[in-house]
């Protein structure tokens, strides 16, 4: 049977590694044509790797989510090879130095609303326009339950996904009407080299983690994945400006 993306072109930033590598996995297997956009050329190309294996099609393209001319060409790369932009994930995230505010180096703050908000504005901004020309598309921006909660530990971090969930909600009220449908998959922890990226021994992480979650267990990747496959599927057809909580309870 086809897939229930069968067809469809998709563009993933941060598609090198963690979550949206697992979204490209999950997407190829639903027959999905995906770009990987990353600045890590090896991680993009061996999720490239992986997807071929499983007999599924898909390309690189090296792209600095930060910078405008590299967005409007990993878009253009997109068009160029597959001939439409269905689905966009913007994805590329960091979690940035963890520190109270009044220690937060202002270049620090700068560089973490720089990828993880003005990445998502840059491709919200380039995705849009050839969305509505080709007469529709779906957008699904990572956000975080970050966005909901004080980030006494990470402000900067925080205060990027609270505003990657107020971009969300403007999107998709601005751009209904025209055929684009935008939503946000908010992940709680979730095991990806950005949650383990410190120096605590992973497991001891873990375990701290799932204590404060009532599933009793941190996420994996391809759980998040389905929940973005879903957003972008035809079965969510009606759903646009939802920011979805995919966080094991941790809010309820």
């Amino acid at each position: 049977m086809p897939g229930i993306l069968q067809d469809k072109s998709a563009l993933i930033t941060g598609g090198a590694s963690g979550i949206g590598r697992a979204i490209a996995l999950a997407f190829a297997a639903e027959g999905a044509r995906v770009v990987i956009a990353d600045i890590a050329g090896d991680g993009g190309r061996e999720t490239v790797r992986m997807i071929e294996a499983q007999g599924g099609h898909a390309a690189f393209c090296h792209a600095d989510c930060t910078q405008s001319a590299d967005v409007q060409a990993m878009v253009r790369f997109t068009m160029e090879r597959y001939g439409r932009l269905d689905c966009a994930c913007n994805n590329a995230g960091i979690g940035g130095i963890v520190a109270p505010l009044h220690d937060l180096p202002v270049e620090e703050f700068d560089r973490v609303l720089a990828i993880n908000m003005r990445g998502v504005f840059l491709g919200l901004k380039y995705e849009i326009p050839q969305m509505i020309a080709q007469g529709g598309g779906v957008i699904v921006n990572t956000a975080s339950t970050a966005a909901f909660m004080a980030g006494t530990e990470a402000p900067a971090y925080a205060a990027s996904k609270a505003g990657v969930a107020s971009l969300t909600r403007s999107a998709a009220k601005a751009y209904a009407a025209r055929g684009v449908r935008v939503n946000a998959v908010c992940p709680g922890a979730t095991e990806t080299p950005l949650l383990l990226r410190r120096d605590t021994p992973p497991e001891d992480l873990k375990r701290r983690h799932a204590a404060r979650i009532p599933l009793g267990r941190i996420a994996q990747p391809a759980e998040i994945a389905q929940v973005v496959l879903w957003l972008c599927s035809p079965a969510a057809s009606y759903v646009t400006g939802l920011l979805h909580l995919a966080a094991g309870g941790i809010l309820a």
